[in-house]
């Protein structure tokens, strides 16, 4: 579908001008608009969707209206409906029996809502259906309530929001607590005298690299240790100590006796037995590379 220019509002336009302009594009009769809408669905005619189109620029203009309250530029809230009312002309059906207007009003809508949820604040607003729906509702509803000014809702007001909107109460709770609070940037400074920001006060939870790579050799050393004192065991008492203490799920004393058909109670003994031999076989091994250090700093210390 051609666009036109004056489907286009620039930040530099001139509203008023543009909103004297559109009024000249005549409002199009029943019959008028049926035709046109099948030849562009029948032949793709361009100069029939840019008809339809403008013939809808009022109802563009007036539906943003509704949202001058968000903050945002009229002329940008317009340009973006104009691009949903292009869209509602493109997928039009006049066989359905229905005006262009009742169809086109819901792509309208729908392109300035993803335009005020995605600028209207740094974090991302709504994401499911019932944040979206809270986002758009939730003040509306709190006029009802004369709850505009008073911080966090009652649990009677979050309740019967909920129940108006069709929305978990904790939805109702968080979208108000967000929209309460405006974004800062994370750059400003902490006091208007001081060169400190916001971000040097953020906490990082996750362990710093000395601490990673510490953890991680030290886990790499014990998994060393393991593997060498388990030499000290045979294959039974490898593969049953294995099965019993270095597993996830590890098997039922019955799995195993099953294995080996012996009694679950010897299959007991040999775990135990098993285990006290690898706790002795890494008592060794600790000894030893201990030794091993201290000699290693000695012939250092000499060295020197």
């Amino acid at each position: 579908m051609a666009s036109s220019a004056v489907l286009s509002l620039g930040p530099e336009s001139n509203l008023t001008r543009y909103l004297q302009e559109i009024r000249k594009f005549p409002i199009l009769s029943p019959q008028e608009e049926n035709e046109l809408a099948r030849r562009w669905r029948d032949k793709e005619d361009d100069a029939a969707a840019h008809k339809l189109v403008t013939s809808h620029l009022r109802l563009v203009a007036k539906i943003a209206m509704g949202y001058r309250g968000y903050g945002l530029p009229l002329n940008e809230l317009i340009s973006e409906g104009n691009i949903g009312m292009m869209q509602a002309v493109k997928r039009f059906d006049p066989d359905r029996g229905f005006r262009l207007a009742t169809y086109a009003m819901w792509w309208i809508r729908a392109a300035m809502q993803e335009y005020i949820l995605h600028s209207w604040s740094l974090v991302k607003m709504g994401t499911t259906a019932s944040q979206k729906k809270l986002f758009f509702n939730l003040r509306r509803l709190k006029g009802q309530m004369q709850a505009i000014d008073d911080g966090d809702l009652k649990p009677e007001q979050v309740g019967k929001i909920a129940t108006t909107l069709g929305v978990p109460e904790q939805d109702v709770v968080s979208m108000n607590q967000r929209l309460s609070a405006p974004d800062h940037s994370l750059n400003a400074p902490l006091r208007s005298d001081s060169e400190g920001e916001w971000q040097d006060w953020l906490v990082d939870d996750q362990a710093s690299q000395e601490t990673t790579l510490g953890e991680a050799e030290e886990m790499n050393g014990r998994h060393a240790l393991l593997t060498e004192a388990m030499k000290s065991l045979n294959e039974r008492e490898r593969h049953i100590l294995s099965e019993r203490r270095l597993k996830d799920e590890p098997l039922t004393l019955e799995e195993l006796s099953h294995q080996y058909g012996v009694s679950r109670e010897r299959i007991r003994q040999i775990e135990a037995r098993a285990f006290e031999k690898l706790q002795k076989a890494m008592a060794v091994e600790v000894e030893q590379r201990r030794r091993q250090d201290e000699g290693i700093s000695l012939r250092a210390h000499i060295a020197d």
